[in-house]
């Protein structure tokens, strides 16, 4: 099998970037479906008009449903169709920029990502991660191409809640050792081949930029200031983390996260939050050494993010409930199955209690 890698064609990332939007935009298009939130126009709407306007191209503005379903990919397909886009530009969070992936696709059309957060990997891969119009992962889309562009406002991204941005690094964190795992086992990667030297050197480099800078991009965004740790961290949950998980590969980390997304009670929990707890249970499996595991989980603890169930909203824990996390994780066509050894759900289920009992021994409960 070929050693693969791919990326988006262009990546963009600098304060006060999307008042250069238009610009970029009328490379691709004339008229242009613009998919964001009402509550996200509303706070950047000025910013919007600046980036549009004197630019060859027209934006015409659809609000998000919400969800990253095929309810709402049909009906933005069929909103570009009654409107005449030959273009769409996804801005927001991860659902939202999964969802333009998606339409451009299906219509064949150019796509502009431009995250608003940076809380996942999302925006850079060829890869739309499909949920029922109730919140449950439902299956990947492997789209042919990467975003033709993606735009990073360091300006806008240092504004959202600082849990955001903290949630990206817990997704970004299952980067290396997902790729890790993916490269023992020779497994296939979203990119269509094997794990790549380039791949692994990106997935190494954003865990080693999130374990010096996450706790100073953490501090520095709670102080209102976008220093260069934090734009090093965007650039780590976006970049780094998208090549490095799509040509990299994928395999606990994630498939456990959505093992968690059968359980209501975790609905409330960002997709890196879950990630994060996730990996933590990827490492247990793998049983790493105990002084690497402590390392992992008292940065998480640092940060903020989840070592234990009750963390991710599980009050009362259960044989039953966990069973259903893991059997939900070990599914096929998901990608539990790239670890270089059998898996099971009652494997799966030890580590994932195991994982709790150890974030609540260094909590200190």
């Amino acid at each position: 099998m070929a050693n693969i890698l791919c990326s988006p064609s262009k990546y963009v990332q600098g304060a006060g970037e999307m008042k250069k939007l238009g610009e970029y935009a009328q490379k691709y298009g004339k008229k242009a479906l613009v998919l964001i939130t009402e509550s996200g126009y509303k706070r950047i709407e000025d910013v919007l008009k600046v980036g549009f306007e004197g630019y060859d191209i027209e934006p015409v503005y659809e609000y998000f449903n919400r969800e990253c379903s095929k309810t709402e990919i049909n009906r933005l397909v069929a909103v570009m169709n009654e409107k005449g886009c030959d273009v769409i530009i996804g801005i927001g969070g991860g659902k939202i920029l999964d969802t333009a992936k998606a339409v451009a696709y299906y219509k064949e059309v150019p796509v502009l990502i431009c995250p608003t957060i940076a809380s996942t990997d999302a925006p850079c891969s060829a890869l739309s991660v499909i949920y029922t119009d109730e919140g449950v992962f439902e299956e990947y889309l492997f789209l042919p191409a990467n975003p033709n562009m993606v735009l990073m406002d360091t300006e806008i991204i240092a504004k959202s809640p600082v849990r955001l941005t903290v949630s990206g690094m817990g997704d970004a964190l299952a980067t290396y050792f997902e790729a890790r795992a993916c490269q023992a086992s020779e497994a296939t990667t979203c990119a269509g081949g094997n794990v790549t030297m380039a791949a692994m050197s990106l997935a190494k480099l954003c865990f080693d930029t999130l374990m010096n800078e996450g706790v100073k991009a953490k501090l520095a965004l709670e102080a209102g200031a976008c220093t260069k740790a934090v734009e090093k961290v965007i650039e780590a949950n976006t970049l780094l983390s998208g090549i490095g998980f799509e040509s990299g590969g994928l395999a606990g980390a994630h498939a456990i996260h959505n093992g968690f997304t059968v359980l209501d009670e975790c609905h409330h929990m960002y997709h890196g939050e879950k990630v994060a707890f996730g990996t933590i249970t990827q490492l247990v499996l793998e049983d790493i050494p105990a002084e690497e595991l402590e390392d992992i989980i008292d940065w998480c603890i640092e940060l903020g993010l989840p070592v234990t169930l009750k963390e991710l909203g599980i009050t009362e824990v259960t044989d039953e409930k966990l069973m259903a996390v893991a059997t939900a994780a070990c599914a096929e066509n998901d990608t539990l199955h790239n670890m270089p050894f059998e898996v099971t759900p009652k494997t799966v289920c030890a580590a994932i209690k195991a994982a709790d009992a150890y974030g609540r021994y260094f909590l200190g409960e």
